[in-house]
């Protein structure tokens, strides 16, 4: 594991870990929600999922749950993917009306971030504009289960919400610690019924956090150890869940890997496949793990070119059976071919034309400063023409 130590004659620098999600992983574990949110004091509740997620049966599974134990439950169901201020908006209407005194996210990301954001808005007021950047949450939440039910966000132990702003055709970033859910249960029997695009999607996603955030300039030891065996859990599964969906076994491994990537994420940020991610999620409607896995080839070459990068990317690679970061990045571009998704910009959609204005918005992302390797506007233009 020599790419995940400091230089020998370097000091060690400060860490400051905090792990703030309670973490119930297991068959039917989310059977228990009504117990759990009955630890909380709760009497009512707002249910937040998606038509999909409700189309599977998995929201009434949690609603009946839910009732059994006593509580008054009201379901909002109207989540969509890469989720809006006006899908924000609709659920926080429904959060006035219902006063809930516990939510529960059941869903992917799209459906937690906007959990996160119905609950933010219900305790401190104001419009979720007043909201991006940091730690501008003055009053505590109000305490929230995750029951995630797709492999690939890590939303549920993240202390950010991503949406988009329709009007300004952008993202908006909320972060601050008291986001992050006090609860959350890792059901693989939820995570069965995700359909293979979705599978595919979000899988590239968790591989991509975890190996984002083992090079990140931010990173610790802890994020590294997460993002090691979130690698190493989803690499290995990813297919396996798509060739065999009802393999409840390679499920949970993938669903336990998505979280540990998110907390590898949490802990030690991310990098430049990322920050060239956001702008095709905004201008061209790529969805966010398609995004991510088209663009982590090219920048892990990229970052190879530096010698702490290149060491880590190896260790990754060995967990892939794989010897160099460049035969690291070649599998995970069998691995995007082999899950059915594209593997360039123009099997996106994305018209060549538009470069110039993805680049122009990639370099002012967030996660910029924590990619091991500085990259300005013209790496990130020559990232997206590599990828085309």
């Amino acid at each position: 594991m020599t790419g995940m130590l400091h230089s020998a004659n370097a000091p060690t620098p400060l860490h400051d870990f905090s792990l703030k999600t309670r973490l119930l992983f297991g068959h039917r574990s989310a059977d228990r929600v009504g117990e759990l949110a009955r630890e909380y004091g709760a009497q009512k509740v707002l249910l937040v999922t998606d038509a999909g997620v409700t189309q599977a049966g998995h929201a009434a599974r949690v609603e009946q749950t839910l009732r059994a134990a006593g509580l008054h439950v009201t379901v909002f169901n109207q989540v969509r993917e890469n989720p809006t201020v006006t899908d924000v908006a609709l659920c926080s209407q429904a959060a006035r009306e219902a006063q809930p005194d516990c939510f529960i996210g059941l869903g992917g990301g799209s459906v937690l971030d906007v959990t996160k954001a119905a609950n933010l808005l219900l305790t401190n007021g104001g419009e979720i504009k007043d909201f991006c950047g940091s730690n501008k949450v003055a009053h505590p939440l109000r305490p929230w289960i995750a029951i995630p039910t797709t492999t690939g966000t890590g939303s549920e132990c993240q202390s950010s919400l991503i949406l988009v702003d329709e009007s300004a055709r952008c993202k908006l970033i909320c972060r601050d610690p008291k986001l992050i859910a006090p609860t959350a249960l890792l059901d693989p029997t939820l995570a069965s019924s995700q359909p293979p695009r979705v599978t595919a999607a979000t899988g590239m996603n968790a591989i991509a956090q975890a190996v984002e955030s083992a090079v990140s300039r931010k990173r610790n030891p802890l994020a590294q150890l997460f993002a090691r065996e979130a690698f190493r859990l989803c690499y290995g599964n990813l297919l396996k869940t798509m060739t065999f969906p009802d393999d409840l076994e390679a499920r949970g491994q993938m669903l336990l890997g998505a979280t540990y990537a998110g907390l590898a994420a949490e802990c030690g940020g991310l990098g430049a496949a990322h920050a060239a991610a956001y702008p095709l999620e905004t201008n061209c409607n790529v969805l966010h793990g398609v995004a991510t896995g088209v663009m982590l080839s090219a920048v892990i070459r990229f970052n190879a070119q530096q010698a702490l990068a290149r060491s880590i990317y190896t260790d990754l690679a060995r967990l892939a059976m794989l010897d160099t970061p460049e035969a690291l990045s070649e599998a995970l571009e069998r691995l995007l071919a082999d899950a059915k998704l594209p593997r360039s910009l123009s099997a996106c959609g994305v018209p060549h034309k538009m470069i110039p204005g993805l680049t122009d918005e990639a370099v002012k992302q967030w996660a910029v400063p924590f990619n091991p390797r500085p990259v300005n506007t013209s790496d990130f233009s020559k990232l997206y023409n590599a990828v085309f």
